[in-house]
């Protein structure tokens, strides 16, 4: 760089503008922390990828005040229907309940999706975006980041950052410049996939077509589209896979779309790895350049959201000098084994979706009736319990002292239907303050919680709410009180925790208990962590 390049000056760097970037810079955006974000290509993504949004990620997007407009542009509530060689049906999958407030499956359109939450960046005067921006280089210090950006439309510049994420894919150019490797493997079975514009299958839920001659799945969309992926067989050609003849026969072999107008086909090959590290001094990494996770659980997308929502508050303490180090040493190590678990929960899925042979297919149906016959195990598969929920281990928590099996902390909070005490519902993180907050479980919670405690929680900015179990109506009080209309608090195990107070992150997971005697004792642990 000469000595007349621009150089712009940011508290965070993003690298790559797709949906794990977008919505890290929406929510710092939200803190008022001055982000911006470089993107090599001249726009966001204009082909469909990623297909499918749960409600964790969701839940994410209610927090960026985007959910209700994200929920227009998407198919919700759809399940999975899983189907033998014959067309006969072995196993549903159709999950009903919303702990968190949201479907727990909905299909959409990532051009769509990215476009909402690029236009959400406009509300935010702190956050750019620049594309055509390609970072080229980077160094850091132990005060800032460095970086080299190329553009093919102005004068090359520099950022210089507090902080940098590498949100630049499978490929990243960061993560390969911190030489951190990629651990795991590639699969070797490539899959042709093809996106339709319309379709004549009006089937609402996905069919999974188990087939040890050639396994699909077909995956519905919003407005009237349909995607389709084959299974190659060992040594199938890419090439002429795509070929329309060859396309068309495969689409007449599972449905009745044979001759619908496509929109992409494209052969992929599915990739199950976690970056070595996620971290290097002042530069992150997340999303697929952080793991790479196939797509037979449809996790791909929302692991890259789950780490944003996990890192943007911990950059927004450290950048307010009320953290040591360990705010963001504790990124990895929360997200580091879910991303794990949930690239092993892909993999399984996929053994069933893929059976090697007749005999391995037959047993797999086989179980599957049996398991149907008893109903907790019938349960488990049809409402999707089988889907690992992130539960932190380590990290910015302190673990109660009740049995892992009924203890709460480590995990994110359920989202109720609450009413006010003016009738009003809404969801629960609609009352809840962004930042820190302690969440009074209890009966009284207007009597239980002593003038001092609400003081000393002033004193230290962390709000208070209240919430009642089902059977009780809240009360007028100097700090807000719900009622749990949806009983969620009334079930394990969160029934164990009635009388208690639960001490909130940002995110919503669980750092912390106390029962409501010593709520004050939680404030110890809020100056632990701004420490």
């Amino acid at each position: 760089m000469t000595p007349n390049t621009k150089i712009l000056y940011t508290d965070i760097l993003i690298v790559g503008a797709g949906p794990t970037g977008l919505l890290l810079a929406n929510l710092l955006g939200t803190m008022g922390i001055s982000t911006i974000v470089v993107e090599k290509n001249s726009h966001t993504v204009r082909e469909p990828r990623a297909v499918s949004i749960d409600d964790e990620s969701m839940r994410s997007l209610q927090t960026i005040g985007l959910a209700e407009e994200i929920t227009k542009i998407l198919t919700r509530g759809y399940g999975s229907i899983y189907k033998g060689p014959s067309g006969h049906v072995f196993s549903t999958v159709k999950p009903t309940s919303k702990e968190f407030g949201f479907d727990k499956r909905n299909a959409f359109q990532q051009p769509e999706l990215e476009a909402v939450l690029l236009n959400g960046l406009n509300r935010f005067k702190k956050v750019d975006v620049i594309f055509n921006a390609e970072l080229t280089k980077f160094s850091q210090t132990n005060e800032e980041v460095i970086s080299n950006i190329k553009t093919n439309k102005q004068k090359d510049f520099q950022i210089q950052s507090k902080y940098m994420v590498g949100c630049d894919g499978g490929q990243s150019f960061t993560r390969k410049s911190l030489n951190i490797d990629m651990l795991g493997s590639s699969f070797e079975e490539p899959w042709l996939i093809i996106d339709l514009k319309t379709t004549k299958n009006r089937s609402f839920h996905t069919e999974v077509f188990c087939n040890p001659r050639r396994s699909c799945i077909t995956l519905p969309g919003p407005n009237g589209i349909r995607r389709y992926e084959f299974k190659l067989n060992l040594k199938e050609d890419p090439d002429s896979a795509m070929k329309e003849e060859n396309v068309r026969t495969l689409l007449s072999s599972v449905g009745p779309d044979e001759h619908e107008e496509f929109r992409r086909v494209k052969v992929y090959t599915f990739h199950a790895r976690l970056a070595e590290s996620w971290r290097v001094k002042r530069v992150l990494l997340a999303g697929d350049a952080a793991h790479l996770t196939p797509p037979f659980a449809g996790q791909g997308m929302n692991s890259g959201l789950r780490d944003s929502y996990n890192l943007a508050w911990k950059l927004n303490m450290k950048l307010n000098g009320s953290t040591g180090e360990e705010i963001l040493d504790s990124y990895e190590l929360e997200r580091k084994p879910h991303a794990a678990s949930m690239i092993k929960l892909a993999k399984q899925m996929g053994q069933i979706m893929m059976p090697t042979s007749q005999l391995q297919g037959a047993l797999v149906r086989g179980a599957f009736y049996a398991l149907g016959i008893y109903p907790p195990a019938r349960d488990y598969f049809s409402q999707m319990r089988y889907k690992p929920k992130p539960r932190f281990k380590e990290g910015l928590i302190w673990p109660d002292r009740k049995t892992p099996k009924y203890s709460v902390i480590g995990q994110m909070i359920v989202q109720p239907i609450v009413e006010t005490v003016f009738r009003e519902r809404v969801l629960l993180d609609d009352v809840l303050p962004t930042g820190l907050a302690l969440l009074v479980i209890s009966k009284n919670p207007d009597h239980v919680i002593s003038s001092c405690t609400l003081e000393n929680c002033r004193q230290k900015n962390i709000p208070i709410i209240g919430i009642t179990p089902e059977w009780i109506n809240p009360q007028k009080s100097s700090f807000e009180i719900v009622r749990d209309v949806s009983n969620f608090f009334g079930k394990k195990p969160l029934v164990e925790y009635l009388e208690h107070t639960l001490l909130l992150r940002p995110d919503r997971y669980v750092a912390a208990s106390q029962k409501v005697e010593n709520t004050d004792k939680l404030l110890e642990v809020v100056k632990s962590l701004q420490e």
